[in-house]
């Protein structure tokens, strides 16, 4: 099921790759799930309107790395003229291209762009006819379902995209009326899929290494993209790869996380300094420290972290406590 992707010109080395997150998905993140094994990351979210107006505020957003590669950049709007200047004057930043068509949050849709742009089919149609005629990138878009449950649109989207130009399609099999309630219906995927010649990318409902290799085995997609489940457990890209090969993965200890709590910090502190740094990683921490006995107390202290000094003495309590014997890597204790 695992197996090399491509992407228009762009040659992945397996199918697994890292969904843009808003908030989340920035360089220290996007290195760590790489270095776990992701073959693909993406930026967040990138707004056009501030692209086009502010520029360089904006263009901070795509500061990358040599490790950092392929990168996947993400736009979203609703302009068909604004989204095709944004891909000429992102073109030199990453490797792909995709348009978020997908995203259910009220201040993106309030904009017309993100899931809203489900609603407006020849709409989307314009957009990806104009970003592909403004570059030579390989080109995708992340959609959900529909607007409205019941009001399914993923395939009507899925045939204009692959008919103007598009080289792989992201669905997240939920209406964005769902948010992130309920349950993905995976089936949407291998409807999509039995619709289009170019590759599906499926998400949604990503949290162990056996939904991974289920989502690929029951839904026939190409590749499935890991968002949610990533949160503190960037280890799922390389459980996924070992359960494939041996039919078990090797359950994540506290000195591992301890260390990759460690490292993303140091990562942070490198790319924006210790108060930015400290600020962040304690969001991270409220991912990575679940599966262990105490880690809800290591939670709320780290709230009260202010330097990196705090954080380091939360790392070391991490590393103190033992792993559990015969614990289930797909539950969660405490």
């Amino acid at each position: 099921m695992l197996k090399p992707l491509t992407i228009g010109s762009l040659a992945l080395a397996h199918n697994v790759v890292l969904a843009p997150l808003a908030g989340i998905t920035n360089l220290p993140f996007r290195l760590i799930c790489r270095e776990a094994g992701a073959s693909l990351a993406y930026t967040e979210m990138v707004s056009v309107n501030g692209l086009v107006r502010e520029g360089t505020k904006t263009l901070a957003l795509l500061k990358s790395s040599p490790e950092d590669r392929p990168l996947g950049i993400q736009l979203f709007g609703d302009k068909p003229d604004d989204l095709a200047e944004a891909a000429r004057m992102v073109e030199g930043y990453g490797d792909l291209l995709d348009i978020n068509m997908g995203c259910p949050v009220r201040k993106v849709v309030g904009t017309g762009a993100g899931s809203a742009l489900l609603l407006e089919p020849r709409k989307i149609a314009a957009i990806v006819r104009a970003v592909r005629a403004a570059t030579t990138l390989p080109l995708t878009i992340k959609i959900r379902s529909g607007w409205h449950c019941g009001t399914t649109v993923f395939q009507e989207v899925g045939r204009i995209a692959e008919a103007e130009g598009c080289d792989a399609i992201t669905l997240h099999p939920r209406s964005r009326s769902l948010m992130f309630s309920g349950q993905a219906d995976w089936n949407q995927l291998r409807e999509m899929k039995e619709t289009l010649s170019i590759p599906v990318l499926g998400s949604g409902d990503l949290f162990t290494p056996h939904d991974c290799l289920r989502m690929l085995e029951e839904t026939g997609c190409d590749g499935i993209m890991i968002a949610r489940g990533a949160l503190g457990n960037p280890w799922i890209f390389r459980q996924v790869q070992e359960l494939e090969q041996s039919g078990d993965y090797i359950p994540v200890s506290t000195r591992e996380r301890a260390a990759a709590i460690e490292k993303h910090l140091h990562l942070f502190t490198e790319e924006r300094g210790e108060t930015v740094a400290v600020r962040e990683i304690k969001k991270h921490i409220g991912w990575y420290a679940k599966g262990f006995a105490g880690a809800s107390e290591i939670r709320r202290a780290a709230n009260s972290a202010q330097s990196i000094q705090d954080i380091l003495m939360l790392t070391e309590r991490i590393r103190s406590i033992p792993d559990t014997v015969g614990h289930n890597p797909d539950e969660h204790t405490d």
